[in-house]
């Protein structure tokens, strides 16, 4: 999938006013529509201009495209970078964001799975309540096990009187509650937009992701850790000191323990009702064949043991 360069699609430059982007594209519609145009390939161009101004009419959508599109070039080969909206408020849209036919890179950013296919709706009245807003934050797993109170960051486009779309950054103070799991969102009341005709404000829900963890793999409330072990441990058993979310805990590991073998250290993930498991994976370490000592013992062991690695092998036809 390439990389589409929006304001070349309208020949515009990148800060082009939110009018001048208005007046440029009636013209290109009116250019390419299909209905009317002698233009070649009249029906793709006008879908290409009707594409481009879709992102480009929507501050939001534009500051986030502009954010991203800062490191690609029109045509490079692209793929929307993991957690790409982290840290960005979108605010509401009743019933939803619609890809409107539009292409694979439009749908990549923008479809229903991004994360402005996901704003919240509020009801139409005289006195309306606020759009509710949506971002992204990426917390520590730690974090989501401890729970307590942090100080995050994120941005906001703005529109200045002369159209002209900028990002601002605001911090907010969250509870972030013990055993919030990934995709959960958090509800901030009142931090939406501000209501018409004496509505409240909309609210802020910010959806929950974890930072890369160094040690543990999640999956909904249960995490995973890989330990290493040595070839003696395995084979003779032994009690390994083990990480947890919590803290270390020793883990009574079997005589005869295989490579991949799975232990199961029940409610030691995620807090909740119930609460997570901590699976750890057993991985049989070498030691490295680095000294004169470390090779003779390896050498004794090929003398001494009637061991054959692959004799399964032999039986499989």
């Amino acid at each position: 999938m390439d990389f589409k360069d929006y304001y070349k699609t309208l020949g515009v430059a990148r800060d082009a006013n939110q009018d001048e982007i208005k007046r440029v594209y009636r013209r290109l519609a009116r250019k390419y529509h299909p209905d009317v145009s002698k233009e070649a390939n009249a029906e793709e161009k006008f879908k290409e201009v009707q594409e481009a101004y879709e992102v480009l009419k929507d501050p939001e959508k534009r500051a986030a495209y502009d954010q991203l599109g800062s490191n690609y070039r029109p045509g490079q080969d692209f793929r929307p970078p993991p957690n790409w909206g982290t840290g960005f408020e979108f605010s509401g849209s009743a019933g939803g964001n619609e890809d409107g036919g539009f292409s694979d890179f439009f749908s990549s950013l923008f479809g229903e799975r991004s994360p402005f296919g996901q704003r919240q709706g509020r009801g139409r009245g005289f006195a309306t309540a606020g759009e509710d807003h949506v971002a992204k934050i990426q917390i520590a797993l730690e974090d989501a096990f401890r729970g307590g109170s942090q100080t995050i960051e994120i941005s906001s486009p703005q529109v200045s009187d002369d159209g002209h779309v900028s990002v601002h950054a605001r911090q907010l103070k969250v509870t972030i509650p013990a055993g919030v799991t990934e995709g959960q969102r958090i509800r901030l009341a009142g931090q939406g937009s501000p209501g018409m005709g004496g509505g409240p404000k909309g609210d802020l829900y910010l959806e929950v992701s974890f930072r890369p963890n160094p040690l543990f793999e999640v999956n909904g409330r249960d995490v995973t850790l890989t330990l290493p072990i040595a070839p003696w441990e395995a084979a003779l058993g032994a009690t390994v000191q083990t990480p947890t979310l919590g803290g270390t805990v020793d883990l009574r590991i079997p005589a005869g323990a295989k490579a991949g073998q799975k232990m199961r250290l029940k409610g030691r993930g995620l807090p909740g009702n119930p609460a997570g498991d901590q699976y750890v994976m057993l991985k049989i370490v070498l030691p490295p064949n680095d000294s004169p000592q470390a090779q003779a013992l390896y050498e004794q062991m090929k003398r001494d043991l009637d061991f054959d690695p692959r004799a399964e092998l032999e039986h499989v036809k």
